[in-house]
């Protein structure tokens, strides 16, 4: 055999592997779990953000763009926000992009905000960033990003999955799977 069928025939085994490990994801867990309530969040009366709350947690975060500069997600503290937890390689999130840039660029004047945190290695969100042009910050999580999304409720780990943050700090409601955008904009009106 030469190289390039060699080459050929481990991409494909790669691609089946990949493919395997998603169907296994969600085969092994409900098509919808249940995102937990706001209630089962930590979170004060106070409407100050406690230390331990996943918010909390977020904004602690610092993490590089898709050039490789860092960024304290501190920034984003005290403003309305949309996170989507997404990966290159994960179909239904490049579907919502383009609508969630469009949302990026109509909320902006409305002081809500959209970032992306990508679970995926630097180099193939980097990557990803020089083929599809996105509006809103895409920052790079890396595996960690699993877990920050995991205290957000997402306790199935699965992709895309997107938390509404108001400008308080308090959890409004997370989304598992591709965004249905009219349900996202009222819950945005609400802020």
């Amino acid at each position: 055999m030469n190289k390039k069928k060699i080459a050929t025939i481990g991409a494909v085994a790669l691609a089946f592997g990949a493919l395997g490990a998603v169907v296994g994801t969600y085969k092994s867990t409900p098509a919808n779990p249940p995102a937990p309530a706001l209630a089962d969040l930590p979170m004060q009366r106070s409407g100050a953000v406690p230390s331990s709350s996943p918010v909390a947690d977020l904004y602690a975060q610092s993490m590089n763009d898709a050039a490789g500069t860092p960024h304290a997600l501190s920034q984003w503290k005290g403003k309305a926000l949309v996170v989507n937890f997404w990966a290159p390689w994960c179909a239904p999130c490049v579907k919502e992009m383009p609508e969630l840039a469009a949302l990026a660029t109509d909320s902006a004047a409305k002081n809500i905000n959209v970032i992306g945190i990508g679970i995926d290695s630097p180099t193939n969100i980097a990557e990803f960033a020089t083929k599809v042009k996105v509006s809103y910050p895409l920052y790079v999580a890396g595996m960690s990003g699993t877990e920050l999304s995991r205290s957000f409720g997402n306790t199935s780990g699965s992709l895309p999955y997107t938390v509404l943050i108001g400008a308080d700090g308090k959890v409004r409601k997370t989304y598992l799977g591709q965004l249905k955008f009219d349900e996202l904009k009222k819950d945005m009106a609400a802020l």
